[in-house]
């Protein structure tokens, strides 16, 4: 009997400690969030975000270069895998660049295996014929990926610059002017890479976009404005945005061994000195994916792509001569998705835990209120870092929108299992397995795509998911039964989150 309870004490203290140390660590990403958002309310009054950044209107920097040959010669890159609905709309858009043709080289880097092949081909030829520098390049293999595409056509880019779109975006037409006048107010610079904002053209399509476009629009808006406000090292966002050449080849160029090569290079080449320049008020449409299950797999992407480049690059960032605080803001930065396997472990551990306590005892109650207020600051930095976002890009309409900042709270915690795995692979996995988003051009309420190709095969984690809605639900009648009401709201949301994003996935499937 003595040998059992012993058993019971070391099971209590095991999940005791795993409980506490992602609180903790739950604690410190949430205070970042707030830290970043803190920032981000200092620099309001001196840079709001429609301020310029440079002296003078990016625009008229190239009113004083009246001939052609003074621009500088700049190549797009287009890596596109069976993107059979979007393919010809990203050629057009890029093709209608506003800079002369001579000096804009457009590369369509084609891994296709489906009809995409022949819509490029022809959209190319068509361009081509009408005097336009496209060139359509096609692998027979897919070795490397994106990054594998991108360094494959290293040789063939003419230009010192080189602008980069994924399948997905629709840029304007004043776009790489825009862009590139950062490079030119600053000839004697070391801008490796200018970056611009995502926007959205269909975040009204459905609640699940509405969601994602928030979520994009906190990260560009708060976490990047600041990282780069703040000398802090940030990303290119893998697509949007402008290297320079030099800075490439520099750092190492492209490497295929995460699923981030975005993240990857940009620290490889902020390590060697170069700088990153991020510009929220130029701004490049992109479709958002509309299904859970896209949605999901992209999520799993970067959780995966995250950790990967966490462990390539940490040591790294840690021997350099960085300060201390930049230094632990790229471990935080690398480290993000972490959230999600530290959120599985607070739900998992709290159910035992509440079940082998005693029932309203002084002792239990007294460490219950300590998690929760450890727990309040770690739940709600992200929420304000989003509404802070949605503020400074809708000043009369963010009070509208802040409400749905909860909604994309929920489906945080309920991707959590998915990106539990996705870091767990990062970490521990080899290699880099790339399963792309998928894209159906999806702009309008009523737009159909359940029926179009690339389909994703059914996720067998949205059973998962509603096994640990039931879970939580069984932790919400604990908290009720033993008096655990500080806990009660929390198990309440893990309850929703996981019911919606399960629910959500196989409901889609079916249909």
């Amino acid at each position: 009997m003595v040998e059992g309870v012993n058993y019971i004490l070391v099971l209590v203290a095991v999940l005791a400690v795993l409980n506490g140390v992602a609180a903790l660590c739950f604690l410190l990403y949430g205070i970042n969030a707030f830290w970043l958002t803190a920032m981000r309310h200092a620099q309001r009054s001196r840079l709001p975000l429609g301020a310029p950044y440079v002296q003078k209107d990016l625009s008229k920097v190239f009113a004083g270069m009246v001939e052609t040959q003074d621009l500088p010669l700049v190549t797009v890159q287009l890596p596109i895998f069976n993107e059979l609905y979007v393919a010809r709309r990203l050629v057009e858009s890029v093709c209608a660049l506003d800079y002369p043709r001579d000096r804009l080289q457009v590369q369509v880097l084609d891994d296709s295996t489906d009809e995409t092949q022949e819509i490029l081909q022809q959209v190319v030829a068509e361009y081509h014929a009408r005097g336009y520098w496209i060139d359509y390049v096609h692998r027979t293999h897919r070795v490397g990926f994106k990054a594998g595409a991108l360094q494959a056509a290293m040789p063939l880019v003419r230009g010192n610059y080189i602008a980069i779109f994924d399948a997905d975006f629709v840029p304007g037409s004043d776009w790489l002017k825009l862009a590139m006048g950062h490079f030119l107010s600053h000839p004697q610079g070391r801008i490796a890479v200018v970056q611009t904002r995502w926007g959205h053209l269909n975040a009204e399509y459905s609640l699940l976009t509405q969601l994602q476009s928030i979520n994009l629009d906190g990260h560009f808006v708060v976490e990047q404005q600041s990282r780069y406000q703040n000398g802090y090292l940030l990303n290119f966002n893998g697509t949007a945005g402008i290297w320079y050449k030099p800075a490439i080849e520099d750092s190492g160029g492209w490497h295929a061994d995460t699923l981030a090569e975005d993240i990857d290079l940009s620290y490889r080449a902020q390590l060697r000195g170069w700088q990153i320049v991020f510009d929220p008020t130029i701004v490049a449409p992109a479709e958002l994916p509309v299904a859970i299950a896209a949605f999901k797999l992209q999520q799993f992407r970067w959780a995966k792509g995250g950790m990967q480049c966490a462990k390539k690059l940490l040591g790294t960032v840690w021997q350099s001569p960085l300060p201390w605080m930049g230094k632990w803001q790229a471990t935080v930065h690398l480290t993000s998705y972490a959230l999600h396997p530290l959120m599985l472990v607070l739900v998992l551990t709290s159910v035992p835990l509440m079940f082998l306590a005693k029932p309203h005892s002084v002792g239990v109650s007294l460490v219950e209120h300590l998690w929760g207020w450890i727990m309040l600051p770690a739940t709600f930095g992200p929420p304000l870092l989003y509404v802070t976002g949605q503020r400074d890009l809708y000043p009369n309409q963010w009070r509208q929108r802040a409400p749905w900042v909860l909604l994309l709270v929920l489906l945080g915690m309920g991707i959590s299992w998915s990106n539990t795995r996705a870091v767990l692979e990062g970490l521990l996995g080899t290699g880099a397995n790339f399963r792309r988003t998928p894209k159906f051009a999806i702009r309008h309420r009523g737009d159909r795509w359940q029926h179009k190709q690339y389909r994703i095969p059914p996720d067998a984690g949205a059973i998962v998911e509603l096994g640990l809605c039931l879970y939580s639900c069984g932790a919400i009648a604990l908290c009720v039964v033993k008096g655990f009401y500080v806990t009660l709201p929390f198990m309440a949301l893990y309850a929703i989150s996981y019911g919606y994003v399960g629910g959500l996935t196989l409901w889609q499937s079916r249909s």
